[in-house]
């Protein structure tokens, strides 16, 4: 299909324009006009565009993108990714907090799913716009069985941090770097946060609410949304896509 029509359903479909991020979302870097085969992968480095490329595709939609609000200069990895990019004829397209926050395919709300919960309202404000979702139990459910389910589902190592209630029945959920709702979940009261990444100092303000918090990793966590948006693009335009795992183990 033409390049542009998937690119202006994108822009549509995430709504990409509603998000204040530091992310350039969109078609970052420009490359063939017709598109047939789709590569997915949550990061830009150089080994997943030389995996695009050689698996024949055309276009490569990302999580992370390669921009973050502009390049000073050209040089460097900005240099051997954007080089590869435009030789290949590579289109780049990125969908950062639009992917977190999509009510349909987003992270967040594919998190919940994993755990058989549908969101119940907007949850994890950033800038003035929520991108993350909460939910409750129908019954309270113990903070280990979460965290068990989650590690099954996602294939990863999950850190249970038992400072608030360990007894579950409202969560939280915010993929990535969520730990800026540590307040907000509490003020909420917010059982359990569930985000992919934790910091020295996220732990300290953790245990000091008391707010209880699952870790599952920035990777593992943000996985979700490249693939749900995956099917969709398979469905809607017939087209060939693949995904590409690159774990980095955080």
């Amino acid at each position: 299909m033409n390049r542009d029509e998937l690119v202006s359903f994108l822009n549509e479909y995430l709504q990409i324009q509603a998000y204040p991020d530091k992310s350039s979302n969109g078609l970052q870097v420009e490359g063939k006009g017709e598109v047939e085969r789709v590569a997915f992968a949550v990061d830009t480095t150089l080994r997943t565009i030389e995996r695009a490329v050689k698996g024949n595709a055309d276009m490569l939609i990302v999580h992370h993108g390669m921009i973050w609000g502009g390049l000073n200069y050209i040089t460097g990895i900005h240099y051997k990714r954007l080089k590869a990019l435009i030789e290949s004829g590579l289109n780049l397209y990125a969908a950062h907090l639009p992917l977190d926050a999509h009510p349909e395919v987003g992270n967040n709300t594919q998190l919940l799913k994993l755990l058989g919960l549908e969101p119940k309202g907007p949850f994890g404000e950033y800038k003035g716009i929520s991108i993350g979702f909460w939910s409750e139990f129908e019954k309270p459910q113990p903070i280990e069985k979460i965290a068990q389910v989650l590690a099954e589902k996602l294939d990863t190592t999950v850190k249970t941090y038992e400072f608030g209630k360990r007894e579950i029945k409202t969560i939280g959920v915010i993929s990535g770097a969520g730990a800026f709702a540590l307040e907000e979940a509490h003020r909420k009261g917010i059982d359990l946060l569930v985000t992919g990444e934790f910091g020295h100092a996220d732990y300290l303000t953790a245990i000091d609410l008391p707010q209880s918090v699952l870790v599952a990793g920035h990777y593992k966590t943000e996985t979700l949304g490249v693939k749900a948006l995956m099917e969709v693009v398979r469905d809607r335009f017939g087209l060939d896509v693949f995904f590409i795992d690159e774990p980095s183990g955080l």
